[in-house]
């Protein structure tokens, strides 16, 4: 299983810098793994970005033919995604 760690702050300041840096460890690990898990677990300061930066990961993760999931997406992060209509896009690991 591939896992991403998220940043503990995610803004629009941080998303390019995170994203490439998730997006460099996906790519790397995606040749011996099916299943890619981004872990939020550290995140604290977050806005919409951190939404767009998931779901940039999920593409990825999907076009190699990988699943996605999240683990410890924050409460108030979740009900962003729910109230964009992303949430489903999200699925929290098992």
């Amino acid at each position: 299983m591939a896992t991403l760690a998220l940043p503990a702050q995610l803004t629009l300041h941080q998303a390019r810098a995170a994203l490439e840096a998730l997006l460099q460890t996906l790519r790397g690990q995606m040749q011996t793994q099916t299943h890619c898990v981004c872990d939020a677990s550290a995140l604290q300061v977050f806005d919409s970005s951190a939404l767009a930066v998931l779901l940039e990961c999920r593409r990825h993760a999907l076009a190699a033919g990988k699943t996605f999931a999240v683990q410890a997406l924050p409460p108030a992060l979740a009900g962003m995604a729910l109230l964009y209509g992303v949430a489903e896009l999200l699925p929290a690991a098992a």
